[in-house]
């Protein structure tokens, strides 16, 4: 296998950036944990709709193509945030306030999806929480890139991403709102999911410092060029964002049509329902430290081929394993793993792809495709194909996803530092 000349250039170049702009070790831990727990807070309010969906559902006569039209609403208006907040995010290094800002809109909007009487006002509210949610998370994976370690940017990455918005976006939400919404209401589950991210924007204020490092000033023909335009000429970033298109229709998919066909094809009961969705939470919780960590030694590439194809577990497991609902949350569990590379190709490979004053476009670009083609398409067509199959199509859906994104990430090229390094010192003992 050949190395590629360019990646250890890129390796080193935001090798450089990143200790230059690195802030004390204590700082680094706090800022990953802070921006993680707050991004776990937007996941549990986007997910929030999802889980309570068996109850908003009848309630709001909906039917299985406004249940998807819903959630691509929300990925439609993310996706569009994602690729213009990250490149303002780019232009003005304001990304602090920008973090703050999105926060406290985003928990207005899990108010209003409680206050939501007709199928257009919960849209409406889906779509602005969607506006609030899509640049938080280039903004964050930004600021980690230019102020951990680079020796340590996966693990820190895949915690930021990944670890809290499963814990409390996957574990806890399904757990905590179902049981809620069967105590007390669906509208009051929303209530309850908006109130943690007041909170968070305030030790986002207190907390968060300047970098103690200005990115480098833009060259004059990337001016020309434009940060888009640089990003985009890397074969990284593309297959990045291909990758990211597809998963990112897997888990919305899975999230908006798994509730009900649990509970309307397999006829289990609602909390039964909320706690194998909850595995869900747990495996990515593991996964962000276990796969992000070993992301840092083995490479990226070889997980974001192999650990895809685990996926069909899930799918599969749900329609065809007709044992305790125990083993099957052993399905669910597993195939959940994959979402332990989503900070990979979402984040740590295209910020280690390009020059550190294009990360948060680079970054925007790879979560916004996904949201946009991914997000916001998958769920309107899976609901179409359920209308006329059944819920299980969904789930096919799913299955096919998994496959071809193993296969298409067989052309990522290696980009973690300690991988390139060995290489290279191989090359040189030779």
């Amino acid at each position: 296998m050949t190395i590629s000349k360019r990646a250890p250039q890129y390796a080193g170049m935001n090798m450089k950036s990143a200790v230059e702009g690195q802030d004390s070790p204590a700082y680094q831990v706090m800022l990953v944990a802070l921006l993680s727990i707050s991004f776990g807070i937007l996941f549990f309010d986007r997910n929030s709709l999802a889980f309570l969906m068996p109850y908003v559902q009848p309630e709001l006569g909906l039917n299985n193509k406004q249940v998807g039209l819903l959630a691509s609403a929300l990925s439609f208006t993310w996706a569009c945030a994602a690729l213009g907040i990250g490149y303002i995010s780019d232009k003005t290094g304001s990304r602090k306030g920008l973090l703050i800002i999105a926060t406290i809109i985003f928990s207005v909007c899990s108010f209003l999806s409680g206050m939501a009487h007709t199928f257009v006002a919960m849209l409406g509210a889906r779509m602005l929480m969607g506006v609030a949610e899509g640049g938080f998370m280039p903004i964050c994976q930004a600021m980690v890139a230019a102020e951990v370690k680079p020796k340590w940017r996966g693990l820190a990455m895949g915690v930021t991403q990944n670890f809290g918005s499963n814990f409390f976006g996957s574990f806890v939400a399904p757990v905590l709102l179902v049981g809620f919404a069967e105590a007390h209401g669906w509208r009051s589950a929303f209530f309850l999911a908006g109130a943690p991210g007041l909170v968070a924007a305030v030790l986002m204020w207190f907390m968060i410092r300047k970098p103690s490092v200005a990115p480098a000033p833009i060259a004059r023909e990337e001016k020309a060029s434009g940060s888009l335009g640089i990003v985009i000429r890397e074969p990284n970033v593309v297959l990045c964002a291909i990758l990211s298109v597809l998963l990112v229709s897997y888990l919305v998919v899975c999230w908006t049509f798994m509730p009900l066909y649990l509970t309307q094809v397999r006829h289990f009961e609602k909390e039964t329902m909320g706690w194998l969705m909850g595995t869900l939470g747990i495996s990515a919780t593991i996964g962000a430290f276990v796969i992000s960590g070993l992301s840092d030694f083995v490479g990226r590439r070889p997980l974001m081929i192999v650990i895809p194809m685990l996926g069909v577990l899930l799918p599969l497991g749900a329609m065809y394993y007709q044992g305790p609902p125990t083993v099957l949350a052993a399905f669910f569990f597993v195939g959940w793993g994959l979402n332990g590379i989503f900070p990979l190709f979402m984040a740590t490979v295209p910020s280690e792809s390009v020059d550190r004053v294009h990360m948060a476009t680079a970054l925007g670009l790879c979560m916004g495709l996904g949201e946009f083609v991914g997000g916001a398409a998958s769920p309107f067509i899976a609901g179409y194909f359920a209308d006329l199959n059944g819920l299980q199509a969904p789930l096919w859906i799913m299955v096919g996803l998994t496959i071809v994104s193993g296969l298409i990430a067989f052309g990522v090229r290696e980009t973690a530092p300690r991988v390139l390094a060995r290489r290279l010192a191989r090359l040189e003992a030779t």
